[in-house]
């Protein structure tokens, strides 16, 4: 009887499994059928056919059968991004080569050459994005920009992929969601923003920013709401005299609401360093028109400028015209920022519906293809950005994050137009220097270039360009590529041209370099192991083996009997790991001895061994705090969100999970990343400083002490004060337990007379 019962419940799930799984597809099906792609539904079925049987009795972590995951990705290269049946048939089958017996060559027999191929190029930059290998991540990186160079579908489809793992990521345990969150932040999100996927990167920003700080994002979500009813009746009261306005031109428009996201908010709190109540620019205005003529539509975009300025005053440094001249990554629109009678600066964007097409789905909105599926490469912007990378590719670095900093300079940078002698435009990043742009327009002008003339005016190579800037580059024959270079350039193209120069030229020394050590050890009867190397650049406070031999060669290290010693001492324990110093809080148990320093013992690291159980969270408590090593780049303190990095020693590091440096490891050795969790209780103290900044007046320094020593058990370490033609600056080192004691304090000065900034310095 039992066995009935099971078998039934079983048939019962297979059914409801079976009607999910085809209500999916059914939804895939109408939603492509509504778009303007040719219908090639027969295509597009036997290849959800095919998957659904190659992935049958698999499931995700959630328990779902995997094939809902091709599903949801097809879904989103269809709907989201507007692509046709290649994209939704290779999305569909992206994970039947990785996952199963399939091969590429079976892929191409049945659905012929071109979804093979970018099958081919998804399957070659997957290793299992929630598996150890994925650790791999720069490398696989590398090989995702080549193969955009071939087809741009694969990497649209590879980001749709990464948007469907965030939108499941809680089946994750927490040390894979920080991975995946830190590798999304780092690498997607950015590449997303590259391509014009706006919605998409807003998405994808936010969910890594939900998993990574979910207090915060919750926090900001709740004030979004409480404050929802505010924005609506500014809204409301803001556009009802432009609708009237564009209603008398007789314009055919939609005005929409446009909210920063909780990651642009929280960003804007970190970096400014104001609360969420300090941030004006929360809501923004869309108008979206369609023009009378297309052809007239960027003449359309300035006449409703002019009839909506002639209602509010407009503020005359914010006008920006991407009209004209469109960001990189295809985005059009006016930008227009309007004093409201509330007396609020708010941002208009005003753009077609084309523009807004492209604006919300990037490149995919308007990249074109041949009968026979090949690609029309009419986006020169696109086509200048993947050959800037592919040329970076051509030249291998040693270093994958060398590599993937590199790219993110292009990634991040914000634009400016710049112009040759001969009055031809090229967008470069902002920040960029004469030197970036001599390497743009080709390689030999950089390498053999002495300055510029910028405006007809003569400049040296460092020199920073603004927009509009008409560039002139002077070469001279006897010039060769500098070590300083690399300091003031900023583009990836001309970093990695630099890189590779110096590269040539410094292997003879280092060759070189490692013939004197290879000697020098010999006699000392001494061999070159790795771990002799690695003590040798622990004392000479070098990251890399090559550094050593290249200062070797140089000269700039001369061996000698102290590093014989270092050599000798085997066990030594060293307060640098990678560059970082170790931080060491103080420490109290005893409240009324707690100014009382005692010798500090050499600490005692845990070691990471095989048996050791990734998936459960590092606590850290008073007794094993010295086990673990807190580097300098974030001083983590109680109350803070951090995670756990596996060292090359297999001692366990801790960071804040914001941490620039632990945005790399997540991103580069996610295999290593570990959750970790505080169990503080009041024991121990940190350091924490407060900047103040105010109108200075009698009685300031008093009140701002008072506020300190009303909190129970904070200590002011250190204060400095200055005040110059009446106002007050100030930076005050307190010892505290944990971040809640640094938040109640920066609440309580803020409530103080007078004191108009109060920021903590990370």
């Amino acid at each position: 009887m039992p066995d009935d019962f099971d078998n039934n419940k079983e048939q019962r799930r297979n059914q409801i499994e079976a009607k999910m799984v085809d209500d999916a597809f059914q939804h895939l099906i109408k939603t492509y059928l509504a778009s303007r792609h040719r219908k090639k539904v027969d295509i597009i079925t036997k290849a959800f056919n095919f998957a659904r049987q190659a992935h049958k009795g698999v499931r995700r972590l959630s328990g779902e059968p995997y094939i809902m995951h091709p599903i949801a990705v097809a879904q989103i290269a269809c709907e989201e991004m507007g692509l046709g049946s290649t994209s939704i048939c290779a999305a569909l089958l992206h994970d039947v080569v990785e996952d199963t017996d399939y091969t590429v060559e079976d892929i191409e027999n049945i659905f012929g050459q071109k979804i093979a191929q970018i099958v081919d190029g998804l399957t070659k930059i997957s290793g299992g994005i929630f598996g150890d290998q994925a650790s791999a991540q720069a490398e696989n990186f590398k090989k995702l920009l080549l193969t955009m160079s071939d087809d741009i579908r694969v990497i649209l489809i590879k980001i749709c992929d990464r948007l469907h793992n965030m939108r499941t990521l809680a089946s994750q345990p927490a040390n894979k969601q920080y991975k995946i969150a830190g590798e999304t932040l780092y690498i997607y999100a950015p590449l997303a923003n590259r391509l014009g996927l706006n919605k998409i990167k807003t998405e994808l920003e936010n969910l890594s920013f939900k998993f990574e700080h979910s207090q915060e994002y919750a926090a900001i979500e709740q004030k979004l709401s409480l404050t929802q009813s505010q924005r609506d009746s500014l809204f409301e009261d803001f556009t009802g005299p432009i609708r009237k306005a564009l209603d008398a031109m007789g314009i055919e428009y939609q005005i929409k609401a446009r909210v920063k996201s909780p990651y642009s908010i929280w960003m804007k709190m970190q970096n400014k360093h104001v609360t969420f109540d300090e941030i004006y620019d929360i809501l923004a205005v869309r108008i979206i028109f369609t023009p009378k003529v297309r052809e007239n539509e960027i003449n359309e975009c300035f006449n409703i400028y002019i009839a909506i300025s002639k209602i509010y005053k407009s503020h005359p440094d914010r006008l920006r015209d991407w009209l004209n001249h469109p960001k990189a990554n295809g985005y059009q629109a006016l930008h227009v920022t309007l004093m409201s009678r509330q007396g609020r600066w708010i941002e208009v964007q005003i753009r077609s519906d084309r523009m807004d097409e492209v604006a919300e789905q990037g490149f995919a909105a308007h990249w074109k293809y041949k009968e026979g599926g090949e690609i029309t490469e009419d986006d020169g912007e696109l086509n200048d950005w993947l050959r800037t990378i592919k040329e970076i590719l051509d030249d291998p670095q040693p270093d994958a994050m060398d590599f993937l900093d590199a790219i993110k300079l292009n990634l991040f940078a914000s634009e400016i137009f710049v112009f040759t002698p001969k009055g031809e435009i090229k967008t470069m990043p902002a920040g960029c220097t004469a030197l970036d742009f001599a390497f743009e327009i080709h390689t030999f002008l950089g390498t053999h270039c002495i300055g510029a003339k910028v405006n007809h005016k003569l400049v040296p190579l460092s020199h920073k360009l603004q927009s509009g800037d008409q560039v002139e580059i002077l070469t001279s024959n006897a010039q060769h590529v500098q070590p300083s270079w690399i300091n003031f350039v900023s583009t990836a193209k001309a970093k990695a041209k630099i890189q590779a120069v110096l590269r040539r030229e410094n292997r003879e020394i280092q060759k070189q370099g490692e013939d004197i050590l290879t000697s020098w050890l010999k006699q000392n009867d001494l061999e070159l192991t790795t771990s002799v190397l690695d003590r040798l650049c622990e004392s000479h406070d070098l990251l890399k083996h090559e550094s050593l031999f290249l200062a070797l060669g140089e000269k700039t290290i001369i061996l000698g009997d102290g590093d014989l010693e270092a050599l000798q001492q085997k066990g030594q324990k060293h307060s640098s790991q990678g560059g970082w110093r170790r931080y060491v809080p103080f420490l109290s148990r005893d409240k009324k001895k707690e100014e009382e320093t005692q010798p500090a013992k050499a600490p005692q690291r845990f070691t990471v061994d095989k048996d050791f159980n990734r998936k459960k969270p590092v606590i850290i408590t008073e007794e094993n705090f010295s086990n673990f090593i807190f580097p300098h780049c974030c001083h983590p303190i109680p109350g803070d969100d951090i995670l756990g990095y596996i060292d090359n020693k297999n001692q366990i590091e801790i960071h804040k999970r914001a941490c620039p440096v632990a945005s790399k490891l997540k991103s580069s050795f996610g295999n290593r990343i570990l959750d970790a969790r505080w169990d503080m209780h009041k024991m121990m103290f940190f350091d924490a400083t407060i900047e103040v900044k105010g109108i200075d007046r009698k009685g300031m320094l008093l009140d701002v002490s008072q506020v300190i020593t009303s909190q129970f058990n904070v200590n002011i370490h250190k204060i400095t004060i200055s005040s110059n033609e009446g106002i007050f600056d100030g930076s005050i080192e307190l010892r505290v337990h944990d971040r809640d004691e640094v938040k109640i304090i920066m609440d309580n000065l803020r409530k103080v007379k007078d004191l108009q900034e109060v920021q903590q310095i990370l």
